[in-house]
């Protein structure tokens, strides 16, 4: 963001209590002002072009046009801006957030619940809102970032990308044995994206950590499971590590892979309750390092879009193990902070457009069917 530019916020609340407390909580960041504020979507969208807001803070219920309705009309008629939904932790609050950021919101925060007081209320808002505000505002003012509409739209759009023979990166003798996905900030969107074009035929094992609290996980997992054509669920304690099924980390809690006890099992998942690692519970890290422990040099890790740099610790173990890793790229990530970490440590075999991730795992992938086939044709 240029010097002495302060970043102009748009908040969108129907309580007037909460636009209160939003506007109090920007105005105290000398970086940031309030450009405006409205008391329903449909008053958002007729001044939104007078104001001109670098982001949008966006309740999701609202009358006369709620936040996803909202939200929708806002990128259909072409405005790129971040929108940072702020939703309360309820069973409806929670779902219509999974999808709105499904459907090109940029990142969300909860309302705060249960506070003590404007003063905590303002605390634990503030904590939680001003470090998206201002990577979202940066990574919207990055020239090289194209804050486009939703990462879906990208897919039809860019065959060259999708089909351009990839150059060698890992070993000829990589073959992978479970894929894992880390992802924060932008990630629902990219998993939406991603993991519908894994085929049902798919051969690995799936596990993803995503940064949300629990009540959000459990949605996510039921929506990508109308979305996609593998099985996916929320982890459970103890679930076996099975092909062909996505395993979604648990809001809260820690999600660990267990190697078999027995010659011949599935690895198990363990959940823990350890203290948070990068400032989250579940943590990427511990995924991963659990993972290379399980697999060894059959683990297939892709960082998606995230603000911080989870993940980047956990690449170590898995590149040291002889496993593979994939970066998202600036340019499609809503926040190229953990991709942007591991390519920064030379830790990434490739760095691609999101829409060219799921190619390049079907492409290691297809090694092991071929060694499938190869193993079960020396049989007969």
């Amino acid at each position: 963001m240029p010097a002495g530019h302060r970043a102009r916020i748009l908040i969108v609340d129907d309580s007037a209590v909460m636009r209160s407390l939003l506007r109090s909580v920007v105005i105290a960041d000398p970086a940031l002002e309030v450009a405006g504020t409205a008391a329903d979507g449909q008053s958002a969208l007729g001044i939104l072009d007078g104001l001109r807001p670098d982001l949008v803070l966006l309740d999701v219920e609202m009358p006369v046009m709620d936040g996803l309705a909202t939200l929708r009309e806002l990128r259909a008629r072409g405005h790129r801006m971040p929108v940072i939904v702020c939703s309360s932790l309820t069973q409806r609050g929670a779902r219509v957030t999974i999808e709105a950021l499904a459907g090109g919101a940029s990142d969300y925060v909860a309302k705060p619940a249960g506070k003590d007081g404007r003063e905590a209320a303002f605390q634990a808002l503030s904590r939680e809102l001003l470090p998206r505000i201002h990577a979202l505002a940066a990574a919207a003012k990055d020239p090289q970032v194209h804050t486009a509409a939703p990462l879906q739209a990208l897919l039809p759009s860019q065959p060259s990308v999708l089909h351009a023979p990839p150059p060698p990166a890992q070993p000829g003798s990589f073959i992978p044995s479970v894929l894992v996905i880390g992802a924060s900030t932008g990630g629902p969107a990219a998993l939406d994206a991603l993991l519908p074009l894994l085929p049902a035929a798919f051969p690995l094992p799936v596990l993803v950590v995503q940064h949300m609290p629990e009540l959000f996980t459990r949605l996510l997992a039921e929506r990508l499971a109308q979305r996609c054509r593998l099985r996916v669920r929320e982890a459970a304690e103890g679930d076996r590590v099975h092909p062909g099924v996505i395993h979604i980390a648990r809001g809260n809690w820690h999600l660990e892979v267990l190697s078999a006890a027995l010659a011949g099992h599935s690895p198990t998942l363990h959940l823990t309750q350890a203290p948070p690692e990068n400032h989250c519970r579940p943590a990427v890290d511990v995924l991963f390092r659990s993972a290379a422990a399980a697999y060894g040099a059959g683990v297939l890790a892709v960082v998606l879009t995230g603000m911080g740099s989870d993940g980047l610790a956990g690449c170590r173990v898995i590149r040291a193990r002889g496993g593979a890793v994939l970066a998202q790229d600036r340019e499609t990530s809503t926040i190229w902070g953990m991709p942007g970490a591991v390519a920064a440590a030379g830790l990434a075999h490739r760095v691609l457009p999101l829409p060219a991730i799921a190619p390049e795992i079907l492409r290691l992938v297809s090694r092991t069917a071929c060694g499938a086939r190869a193993t079960r044709q020396a049989v007969v």
